[in-house]
């Protein structure tokens, strides 16, 4: 069924907000979960639970180097539709997994079907917006998907508590099949026919030829690559800090739907800030505050400076001004490295997705396994990753 009339402005914000949120919620939402999953599969090593987490990214990752492609041939529909098929196998197979390795096994194949909302989605937005424009588009549906990982942790809980946390997994099915509905209805497909290209191993050749001589490009996604892997770090962190250094598990779910608010108004702000300051000032800017204040977080509890009195609202400011970054940053970031490849948008859009997102989970994974029962491996590891990424964005040319 294809709509008579495509959707305005604000319900195809709202639509693509929606299937992006498939990913935030298959992450956030497990989170309360994990402390009984570490009892159930795996008691002795708490430190893999992470796993849940990073290897879901991984998958994800890796589906999005395939999925830009085919929807580049067969257009963005069929190829969301197909991946919310593959998602909901996966959520099937995580839900009967009897230890850990299968669990995991299920989270990568749900990975690699959430990477259609990932790296299609916003595809889609680059069919039919260019630059700035585009820029302002994405911070709009950053912030309303922002909602999602607010209310995740929240609605993980009731599940939990109504039932168990394997539950879960039929909420993931649910909101798959409700989003891509609403697609199917409602979204006419944005690749006209005369712009696909075929899915042939020389035609992407040619095209990864083509990303990969782009200096803007390469650079905006080695700096993607660098800001997700400080978002990984935190997500598969923050509940054990919550839990073990602050005594917070009960709470956490309040505390981290604060957090993700900060990041859906800082969003806002950006749609509105990128079109006087542009893309790179506003990057540069953002990447530049985190760097101070992850290494005045790293030195401070690392050397027992930091008052105990202070030092959870601490951890909730600083956690602030990591998601606070990421609603600053990754919109334009995305808009920076897609303007130049509007004629490959689902390609470059893979390309990116998939180097950024598996750079993330290779360098967010010993952060996390380097948990202490301390903040000090996250801040540091922050500190040095937003360090790396300032540096890049200074040779990215002030025009943009």
């Amino acid at each position: 069924m294809i709509a008579k009339r495509a959707p305005g402005q604000v319900e195809f914000i709202a639509l693509i907000a929606a299937m992006m949120a498939t990913v935030a919620f298959s992450i956030d939402s497990m989170l309360p979960a994990l402390p009984d999953i570490t009892a159930e599969l795996t008691p002795d090593a708490p430190n893999h639970v992470q796993l849940i987490v990073t290897l879901f990214m991984l998958g994800m990752g890796v589906g999005t180097l395939i999925m830009g492609p085919v929807s580049d041939a067969i257009g963005r529909k069929a190829t969301m539709i197909g991946c919310s098929v593959i998602y909901c196998l996966g959520a099937l197979i995580a839900w009967i997994s009897g230890d850990l390795e299968w669990m995991l096994v299920g989270r990568v194949v749900q990975g690699i079907g959430a990477a259609g909302p990932r790296v299609v989605a916003i595809a889609m937005v680059r069919d039919l917006y260019v630059g700035r424009d585009m820029a302002r588009v994405v911070s709009f549906i950053m912030m309303v998907f922002t909602l999602v990982p607010a209310v995740a942790p929240m609605i993980g809980s009731i599940i939990i508590s109504a039932s168990d946390w394997r539950s879960l997994f039929f909420a993931f099915v649910l909101f798959s099949v409700l989003s891509t509905t609403w697609l199917w209805i409602r979204q006419p497909e944005t690749l006209k026919v005369e712009n696909r290209r075929a899915l042939q191993v020389s035609m992407l050749r040619l095209g990864l030829v083509e990303v990969l001589r782009n200096r803007i490009v390469i650079i905006s996604m080695i700096v993607q690559g660098l800001i997700m892997s400080c978002m990984f770090a935190t997500i598969s962190s923050i509940q054990q800090i919550f839990e073990v250094r602050f005594d917070r598990a009960e709470t956490f779910p309040y505390w981290f739907a604060l957090i993700a608010l900060v990041a859906g108004v800082s969003s806002f702000v950006n749609a509105r800030l990128v079109m006087t300051i542009g893309m790179r000032t506003l990057i540069t800017s953002v990447i530049g505050v985190q760097v101070v204040v992850s290494t005045l977080m790293a030195v401070t509890n690392g050397f027992g400076i930091m008052p105990e009195g202070f030092a959870f609202a601490a951890q909730v400011l600083w956690t602030m001004t990591m998601f606070g970054m990421l609603g600053l940053s990754m919109g334009n970031l995305n808009a920076l490295a897609l303007e130049p490849l509007g004629h490959l948008a689902g390609l470059g859009a893979s390309i990116i997705g998939c180097f950024s997102t598996i750079m993330g989970v290779v360098l967010a994974t010993p952060v996390g396994q380097a948990f202490d029962g301390t903040n000090v491996p996250l801040a540091t590891g922050i500190a040095i990753y937003t360090g790396t990424a300032l540096v890049l964005m200074r040779l990215i040319p002030k025009r943009h």
